[in-house]
């Protein structure tokens, strides 16, 4: 699975990259005063676009490197997904199967979860599990005292990242996850109660997968 789960981390730092390329060029367009696109670089029918779009030919120059590099990257992740979906459905097939019934967890999400966990049975504890995800701050602690919290760069930043989205994608025509979310908001800020609601996803999946169990969204919103 260490292989796999390697393969997986690549596949973020490209899609990283390719942010960053599509960012390059929205402010080269905007910095030589070309209108905005109302639509997403994202799209295939955008970056066409832009193949023409400068009459300084370094500028297009530029720009077409990055768009060149695009629409590789295109090519090659979703043959890359396809491939990492089905390893993921012979290595953890029960986890994988669970963690999709959770709204707003999808393909990438359910196995970057699945990968960084492993063995949902090494975690002692759902307090251990959570901090291995970066869902609370670990305790300093010596000789049996605690000496307040540690840095925040201790456990693992992907399934950190994966919670937080994880979050903000379960709100997304939930009315009831919002209704939760303006609840919280009112003894907390959003970006507060958006870190309670990725911890209790967090707490959530540790328990779907120790019980081996599917999503309750009624059940989830209640505890």
């Amino acid at each position: 699975m260490r292989s796999t789960r390697d393969l997986l981390r690549r596949r973020t730092r490209l899609v990283q990259h390719g942010a960053q390329l599509k960012a390059h060029i929205v402010n080269t367009n905007s910095q030589y005063n070309y209108p905005a696109l109302e639509l997403h670089m994202k799209n295939k029918c955008v970056r066409q676009e832009f193949q023409t779009r400068f009459e300084d030919q370094a500028v297009q120059r530029n720009v077409s490197f990055d768009l060149a590099i695009l629409d590789a990257y295109a090519n090659e992740l979703k043959s890359l997904e396809y491939y990492l979906e089905s390893k993921a459905k012979k290595h953890q097939s029960s986890y994988y199967t669970q963690l999709r019934t959770i709204p707003g967890i999808g393909l990438i999400l359910a196995m970057t979860i699945l990968y960084e966990i492993g063995d949902i049975n090494r975690f002692e504890s759902v307090q251990k599990f959570a901090s291995y995800c970066r869902l609370v701050k670990c305790k300093a602690e010596s000789a049996g005292k605690t000496y307040g919290t540690s840095g925040n760069k201790i456990g693992n930043g992907h399934l950190k990242w994966a919670f937080s989205e994880a979050a903000v994608l379960y709100l997304r025509g939930n009315d009831k996850a919002r209704r939760y979310l303006n609840k919280l908001q009112k003894r907390m800020s959003k970006a507060k109660a958006l870190s309670v609601l990725a911890h209790k996803l967090g707490r959530c999946v540790y328990f779907m997968l120790k019980n081996k169990t599917v999503f309750d969204d009624e059940r989830f919103l209640k505890s």
